[in-house]
This record gives structure tokens, sequence and C-alpha cells, in this order.
């Protein structure tokens, strides 16, 4: 079922004292990005973060102070600040990002395929499974051999299967890849571990150091990606021409939603995403992050780099490191290799099929994240590898402190003390809030309706809008129940709780009121809660009402996009529609652009 073994060293790194040499070869010339022209595009992205920021916290403690500084106040400020900051620069990425996309620009390396330059290196193919739909890995596994194979590679590139699976399982995945490897131009091997030490970055590691020096180069995938044949061969290109670059992450689209929740974030992603992630590459350069799959990476850089020890203490916060990726990224950085995020076609995977799901997923994030807390003085590290490690905890911590925000603020109302809703300056800064965080959504409208073909594709301009339109709505009620489970689940961390490694459900399945109540018990006792704060204080209670709507209807919520039939209703109503979604991915001789 494997290959002869070609063992490779990958010893574990430290993160405290002198750092590790440089071993990677310089980069040739006219192939990166100067070191003044890109220290200069991310001081813009600060400065004009920190002055949106810093110009809307000022304004409202002009007008707090206006009756004295108490301790609410400075609490209410000490809060604000960070959490504009945040939305502020979501802002100025996708800004810089719109512009880039609407003048014509494309950040980054565009990997078509060169048929003029034959690949020398060998790759293979990393696909980790543990307990998953066996058949649907195996179509999905089956598409991309062949649509390399079209390519005229197949001797270059093997694929592997390495599961985790239980022992249960495995008779299943071994009768499928029996049944799927004698058809296949590409080698496929599969191998299940029965001892899961590390989880999946363990299971690589084990992968890398029995088999990857016969191989140059690995792509790695997870269980629901799904990638082209011209990309996956011209990522290896680009990876032959540029000997210093050892990671190319491409960015995803969401494909096969079935249920409403799928769909809405399938459409958010497609519609959304290219301008964020065109303004992500323009500043990142080569020091971009690595979001574990979906990815191509120099395996000698990578065993010599990245491989990872046990955190010190116990979990949550120490042992296995959960969120490897983005420490891989910076481990790769700190000896000198180049990072790059890719905008490219053909590249995606599947999103879970309810809140609940998505939800259960990200628990497992904010631990990993919030474990990277501890490596942020880790020696060597570049400064730009410390902010994504920063700001991939932020992305979790940043809901309690919202949370903690709106509780002030109803504290202040009740004892009778002036806060932000109530100032002179409210309504400006309620402006500029909405702005920052829709304004990404109105450049991505625009950029849409700018092209003919990519407008159509949407489902023409009353697609476009109708889907937005229910977008906005469902995003401001979604949010505040998003941030309470992100609270809660972060406390849970904080008291200790680990997150288990069950698999992820990716299949549809509708949700009673019995499903969803326990898990929303909570949301719908503080929504209850802001009900009854009305009486007591109007104003503020008026403009918490998106949040305490959102919370009261969590459960409801939760169920209505889970539904597959709502799923339906919004297709068959031209709502949620995206590119090429019509036709079968696994079907079709080629898979559609994505529309940049």
């Amino acid at each position: 079922m494997m290959p002869g073994e070609s063992p490779i060293e990958m010893l574990p790194q430290r993160f405290d004292g002198p750092p590790p040499p440089w071993s990677a070869p310089e980069p040739g010339p006219g192939m990166v990005v100067s070191n003044d022209d890109m220290l200069a595009r991310r001081i813009i992205l600060i400065l004009m973060t920190g002055l949106l920021a810093t110009a809307a916290s000022s304004a409202v403690q002009e007008s707090l102070l206006a009756d004295g500084l108490s301790l609410w106040d400075a609490v209410l400020l000490a809060l604000f600040f960070p959490l504009f900051a945040w939305i502020a620069f979501g802002f100025m990425n996708a800004a810089i990002g719109f512009v880039l996309l609407m003048t014509g620009g494309h950040p980054g390396f565009v990997p078509t395929p060169r048929q003029s330059e034959p690949l020398e290196g060998r790759t293979a193919i990393l696909m980790p499974v543990h307990n998953e739909d066996i058949d649907a890995v195996f179509e999905r596994i089956a598409w991309m051999a062949r649509a390399i194979a079209a390519g005229g590679v197949a001797d270059r590139f093997d694929i592997f299967i390495l599961s985790d699976s239980g022992e249960a399982a495995e008779a299943a995945e071994v009768a499928a890849w029996q049944r799927l490897a004698p058809t296949l131009d590409c080698a496929l091997y599969y191998r299940r571990r029965t001892v899961n030490v590390g989880r999946k970055p363990g299971n690589v590691a084990e992968w890398i150091r029995r088999f990857g020096g016969g191989y140059r180069y690995m792509l790695m995938l997870d269980a629901d990606s799904l990638m082209g044949g011209n990309t996956i061969i011209g990522m290896a290109q680009v990876l032959e021409r540029r000997p210093a670059v050892a990671l190319l992450q491409t960015v995803p689209a969401v494909i096969n939603g079935v249920t409403f929740f799928q769909r809405w974030m399938q459409f958010a992603s497609r519609l959304y995403g290219p301008i964020s992630t065109a303004g992500l590459v323009w500043w990142s350069g080569s020091e971009a992050t690595f979001w574990g799959h979906n990815a191509m990476i120099r395996i000698e850089a990578f065993a010599a780099s990245c491989g990872l020890p046990d955190l010190p203490g116990r979990a949550p916060f120490g042992g296995v490191i959960m969120s490897h990726d983005m420490v891989e990224a910076a481990l790769l950085r700190r000896r000198g290799w180049r990072v790059h995020m890719l905008m490219t076609e053909e590249t995606f995977e599947e999103y879970p099929p309810t809140l609940i799901d998505a939800a259960v997923r990200d628990r497992r994030w904010a631990q990993g994240n919030i474990q990277h807390l501890s490596l942020l003085t880790s020696s060597g590290f570049h400064w730009v590898s410390r902010l994504q490690l920063l700001m991939g905890a932020s992305a979790f911590i940043t809901s309690p402190v919202w949370l903690l925000m709106i509780a002030t603020s109803v504290v202040q109302a009740l004892i009778g003390e002036r806060n932000i809703v109530e100032a002179q300056t409210s309504l400006q800064v309620l402006v500029v809030t909405l702005l920052l965080l829709f304004g990404p959504k109105l450049l991505s409208v625009i950029w849409a309706f700018s092209n003919a073909e990519r407008r159509e594709g949407f489902g023409g301009r009353r697609g476009i809008v109708r889907s937005v339109l229910i977008d906005v709505p469902f995003s401001m009620l979604s949010a505040p129940v998003i941030a309470l489970t992100q609270t809660i689940d972060l406390a849970g961390i904080l008291m200790g709780r680990k997150s288990g490694w069950a698999p992820q459900n990716r299949d549809a399945h509708e949700l009673s009121l019995a499903d969803v109540m326990p898990r929303y018990r909570w949301h719908v006792g503080v929504g209850v809660a802001l009900l009854l704060v009305t009486p007591f204080a109007p104003i503020t209670a008026a403009w918490l009402t998106p949040v305490t709507l959102g919370l009261l209807l969590s459960p409801f919520l939760t169920m209505l996009t889970a539904s597959e039939k709502a799923g339906k209703w919004a297709e068959s109503h031209g709502m949620f529609v995206e590119p090429g979604e019509h036709v079968s991915v696994l079907s079709r001789p080629s898979l559609p652009a994505t529309q940049v």
C-alpha cells in the first residue's frame, strides 16, 4: 500500500534561545517586491488603521468627558479603541484590494502551467483523513488525479491517503483504495496509523520522516479539498522557478453548498472574498501565512524548519500545537524561506452545514489560536509573523471584548451615566462604524457589477442585490450569536476544557428545537436580560435591538439556516448564486475560474 521508504530528518524546533541560521537561498533578481516597497505598504496600512481608530476614539472621548471621567468611561474607551482598530484594519485591507482588482492589478504569482517547462521534482499529494465520508474523499482524489494526468505529468505526482481513522473505518477505506488505485495514472497509496500521535501535524510529520526524501514538494489537502490540475501543476512549476519560496498558500472558494447556511457562506466567500484576499496578498508579501490545506510546500524546507515540539504545561495551553499551520509559516520565514499567498483559480473546499457545526470547528481553532499568544516572543520570528499570530488570536478575543463593551454601556445607562450610544458624537461614530463594517460588502458589489461575465455568474444585478439584502440582516443577527458562542468557548478554554478530536460533520441535517435549545439557552437568557433592561434604559436598549433580536432568535436562526429546504428556496429565487455552481464539480471537464 506504500512505496519504499526514503527517510528525511525532521527535528523538533526550539522557540527560545538563539534563532537558527538561515537556510534558504537568496531569491533571484526581479522575483520579489523590494523590502522598502513592502515596508511602505505595511506602514500605509497600519497608519491608516491607527488614524481611523484614533479619530473615532477621540470623538467618543471628547463627548464622554463632557460630564467628567468615570471608571466606566475609562473602561469603555479602553475597549472601544482595539475594536474600532480591528474593523478599520479590515476595511483598509479590503479597500486596497478593491483598488487593485478594479485597476487590473493581480498581486502575487499566477501559477499557469508552462508547457515548455517540464517538471523535474516529484510532488506528493497528501490527504489526511479522520473518519470521513470515504466515497466523497476518493471521488475528489480521482478527479484531481485525472486532471493532473490530462496535463501530461502524472508520473511527477504520487497521491497518499494518510488515515487517522478508527479501526472500524479501515475496511471501507482499503476497499475504496483497491477499487480506485488501478484506474489512475498517478500512483495512489494508502496507510492507516494505529496510534494517532500529534493529530494531523503528527500524521504529516510521520510521513515526511519516512517518505519525504523521495519527493521535492508536497501538496497539502484536507479531506474536503478540491483543486484543478492546471493550478496544481502551475504551483509546482512556480516552486521550481523560485528556489527561495517554500510555501504557496491558495485561498479556497466554498463549493457544494446545500443548506441555507452553506449557500449563504458560499456566496459570501465568492463575492466578498476576492477584494479582501487581494489586499492581504498585497501587504503580506513573502511573509504570508499558512492555513494547513490547499497549499504547495517545499519538503526540504519544511522538514528542516517545522518540526513541532509539544508546548510546556498542560492542555489546553500546553501539549500538542493545535493550530500548527500559522506556526509552521512563521518557522519557515525564521530560516529565510519565503511564504506567499496566491490568488488563483481552481482551489476549493466545503463549509460546515450549520451554525452549530461551524461553532464546533471554531472551538478547535480558538484553542489553537489562543495557544499562539505564548509564542509571540519566540526567537527569530519576523515581526509580520508575530502580527499574524496575534491577529489569529484576536479574531476570537474580540468577541468577549465586544460583549464587555455592550455590558459596560448597559451598566452606565442603568446608573445614569452617559455612554457611547447617548453621547453627542454617537451618530457620527455609528455612521463611520457602519461604513467600515459594510463598506467591504459595497465595494465587492461594485466589483461584481463592473464585469458582465462576473455579474451574470452571481445571478445578475437583481440576483446580487437580493442576495446582499438577505445577507446583511442575517449577518447582523448572527454576529451576536457567534460572539457569545466564542466567548463561552473561550471561558471553557481558560477553565482548562480541552477540544476533542471528533470528525468534522460535512453533511446536511435538519435541526429541531430540541437539538438547538441546549446549545443556545445562554444566548436566549442574555437576550431576555437585554429585553428587561428596556424600561430602565430605553435609548441604550433601542441601539442594542439587533443584538437583542439576534440572541432571542438564535435557536430559530440556527434551525432556519440549517435547512436544506431553505437552501433550495433561496436557489429557486435566484439568491446566493455563485459562478459555475450549476455544473457538477466532479463531472465537468474543467473547474470554473474564480473571477478575480
